[in-house]
């Protein structure tokens, strides 16, 4: 009976590592044809506004990140990757595991300055009116940052169900010597 109930199990294991492989071969041809598009809207972007109007001189001295991407570890699962806006937190990082100081006498000049920075869009280093094919190299970007921490998401769940699968064809081997 046992032996019935691990060959389920198998079964519906190995059906889900097809399943996820499946899915990993689609993210992953979404991922080239983002990138691919956001490459061709670059250069549609450099023809339109000359090829030195959109180039490494015009990005900006101080750069800020616009997105994060975080991985979170479950326990009992496979670990996943997350793209989050890079000035909020997740309800994980807040709270007591973040250790501070607080400044009695009120707040300073310097902390005013600093609490009001709102990230700028990196687009306007390009200008005020960039053209639209700027625009959508940076959605595709974009598209593709959060098809990759998909995949990455994907790959590591699929490398655990493989682990899961031997650990279970070993102890059907275990449990029953015969033909597997």
């Amino acid at each position: 009976m046992a032996v019935s109930a691990l060959r389920e199990e198998l079964d519906s294991r190995f059906l889900q590592l097809l399943s996820d492989l499946e899915e990993l071969e689609a993210k992953r041809a979404a991922l080239n044809a983002r990138v691919e598009e956001g490459w061709l809207s670059l250069a549609k972007a450099r023809y339109a506004m000359g090829a030195k109007s959109v180039g490494p001189l015009q990005y900006a001295s101080r750069m800020e990140p616009q997105v994060c991407v975080r991985a979170s570890d479950a326990q009992d699962g496979p670990q996943t990757f997350r793209v989050i806006k890079a000035d909020s937190q997740i309800p994980e990082e807040v709270g007591p595991g973040e250790a501070s100081l607080r400044r009695r006498k009120g707040p300073t000049k310097t902390q005013e300055s600093g609490s009001s920075v709102v990230p700028q869009d990196p687009l306007n280093w390009f200008g005020i009116l960039v053209p639209h094919s700027l625009r959508q190299a940076q959605a595709s970007f974009r598209d593709g940052l959060q098809l990759a921490a998909d995949i990455a998401s994907l790959q590591t769940r699929i490398n655990w169900g493989r682990s899961q699968l031997r650990g279970l064809q070993k102890k059907l081997k275990e449990l029953d010597p015969g033909p597997a």
